[in-house]
């Protein structure tokens, strides 16, 4: 038996999860829905390559889908297990192409209502881009899930596996990194023109 699409959309994460396992196709679209532009997202900001990024958000979809039969309830949050499997599957494809250089990594794309705003805005996204892809890679997943994704401390700690604390000290130090990255890019990218 399928709920209706509309109340499905209340419903947390698990129970939707725990509804598609049961056989409901619009629990599992209403959970992709939900979940996949923001692993996306994440994808995309680690690897700084859309293509790569939308293989990544399917490989991890396709892999909730194959543990919902098995899904305990309360053991874990979906979108935390979610994280730390697209974190994995990112940092997999990061190890296997090391060696590539910044300059063969494409562009995310940021669409905009004009011309002149989608150029500024391409321009500051490879900037931070560029300024995450030099970070080293635990500060990187810190930093996106945090300040990209907004995800709280503890929800971070569980999906890269470290206490709390470590999250702070490494999104603490990745700020510390990025601002120095950026220091002397705030007249190229369009920031002193913006009021305070």
């Amino acid at each position: 038996m399928e709920m209706p699409s509309d109340a499905l959309t209340t419903l947390p994460d698990d129970a939707l999860l725990v509804l598609y396992a049961n056989g409901d196709r619009h629990a599992a679209q209403a959970l992709t829905a939900r979940l996949l532009p923001r692993v996306f997202r994440q994808a995309r900001h680690m690897l700084g390559d859309a293509s790569e990024a939308e293989d990544v958000a399917q490989d991890a979809m396709v892999r909730l889908w194959r543990i919902a039969p098995d899904w305990r309830k309360g053991e874990a949050q979906v979108t935390t297990w979610l994280y730390r499997v697209t974190a994995n599957l990112c940092t997999d494809r990061l190890r296997k192409r090391r060696g590539v250089g910044l300059d063969e990594i494409a562009e995310p794309e940021d669409p905009a209502p004009s011309a002149a705003q989608r150029l500024q805005d391409r321009a500051r996204g490879a900037a931070l881009q560029q300024a995450l892809d030099q970070l080293p890679e635990r500060q990187r997943q810190a930093v996106v899930l945090r300040h990209i994704e907004g995800l709280p401390n503890p929800e971070i700690a569980d999906v890269m596996e470290i206490s709390p604390r470590a999250v702070e000290s490494l999104t603490a130090r990745g700020k510390r990194a990025l601002a120095a990255l950026l220091a002397g890019r705030r007249a190229e990218l369009g920031y002193d023109d913006e009021t305070a």
